[in-house]
C-alpha cells in the first residue's frame, strides 16, 4: 500500500527528531499548533460557550492536555466534534508521535552499542598483549641476571 502525502510529511517530520532537543521541539510544535487552531476553530463554531478566543485557548489547552475539569464542556455539535478530534490527538496522535521517537532513540543507542561492541578487544587481541607482557617480563628478568635475551623469541644467549 503506497504512503499518502500526509504520511510522508509526517516520516520526514520525525526524522528530524533525531536528538532529544529535536524531539522536544517536534512534540511541542505539534501540541501547539493543534492546540491554538483548536482554540481558533471551537471560538468560531461554538460561539454562545466560547465568546472570546482566550476562552477557547483555554479550552483547547485543557483539551489537549486531557486535564478536562468538566466545567468547561462545548454544547453544539459541531463543538462536541471538535473535542472529539482533540482529545484524541492529546491522546493519541502525541502518544505516537512520542514512541517514534522514543523509538529512534533506543534504535539509535543499540545500533552505537553493537559498533562499539564490535570494536572492542577480542579474546585473541589479550592473548597477543598476555605473550608479548611475558617477553617483556623475560627480557626484564633476564636483564636482572645479565643474560642476553632475543627481543624476538625471548631465548637467553
Amino acid at each position: 500500500m503506497a504512503e499518502t502525502r500526509f504520511e510522508r510529511r509526517l516520516e520526514r517530520w520525525i526524522d528530524r527528531a533525531t536528538t532529544p532537543r529535536g524531539a522536544v521541539a517536534v512534540i511541542a510544535t505539534a501540541s501547539i499548533v493543534i492546540t491554538l487552531a483548536a482554540g481558533l476553530v471551537m471560538t468560531a463554531i461554538d460561539r454562545s460557550n466560547y465568546p472570546s478566543l482566550g476562552e477557547g485557548l483555554w479550552w483547547a489547552v485543557q483539551t489537549t492536555t486531557t486535564v478536562g475539569y468538566g466545567d468547561n464542556v462545548p454544547t453544539t455539535v459541531g463543538g462536541r466534534f471538535l473535542a472529539v478530534l482533540v482529545m484524541f490527538f492529546g491522546i493519541g496522535f502525541l502518544t505516537v508521535v512520542t514512541a517514534a521517537i522514543t523509538s529512534t532513540f533506543v534504535e539509535r543507542s543499540r545500533l552505537e552499542f553493537e559498533e562499539a561492541d564490535t570494536e572492542s578487544p577480542t579474546v585473541e587481541h589479550f592473548r597477543q598483549l598476555d605473550r608479548r607482557l611475558e617477553r617483556i617480563e623475560a627480557i626484564l628478568a633476564g636483564s636482572t641476571r645479565g643474560e642476553t635475551i632475543s627481543p624476538d623469541d625471548g631465548s637467553t644467549k
